[in-house]
């Protein structure tokens, strides 16, 4: 069901504090609109409850099991997304100096050092490309781990 199927004339799903919306003459008028916004009038629990109901219809990786694809993210544990998201890592500049990444460096370091332990690989990479390029140069290093 859309959304404009449920609308009720005067129906809103807030109302507005006078003065909090920019005046229409603060707009230049080349930018305002000929005629009024076709919106569904409805509450906003209808809002909420009709665009809650489509996102279910969504296929979720947290309610089922998806394995296509190479992108591992997904099944990360939700711990290890609040650590990526510190800001030393989320907001490190790919050319930032590399005395502002001396943390960052010592890291990556520890983790590749932890990989080829648990592996019992003599290298690993952390930098491969995601998508079929990922996938091939993950195939690459697990052909050459074995010619070895």
């Amino acid at each position: 069901m859309l959304i404009f199927e449920q609308s009720q004339s005067g129906r809103r799903a807030t109302a507005q504090a006078p003065g909090s919306a920019a005046s229409l003459e603060s707009i230049p008028e080349s930018l305002r609109r000929e005629q009024p916004a076709v919106l569904p009038e409805v509450s906003e629990m209808q809002t909420v409850r009709h665009y809650t109901r489509l996102s279910q219809k969504n296929f979720s990786i947290d309610t089922h099991f998806y394995p296509l694809g190479s992108c591992t993210m997904k099944y990360n544990p939700r711990g290890c997304n609040t650590l990526a998201m510190l800001p030393g890592f989320a907001a490190r500049h790919p050319y930032a100096p590399e005395s502002h990444s001396q943390g960052f460096m010592a890291c990556m370091y520890e983790l590749q050092e932890i990989l080829k332990e648990v592996t019992g690989m003599r290298e690993v990479s952390l930098t491969p490309a995601a998508g079929a390029q990922g996938e091939f140069t993950g195939i690459a290093m697990i052909k050459a781990y074995h010619d070895a």
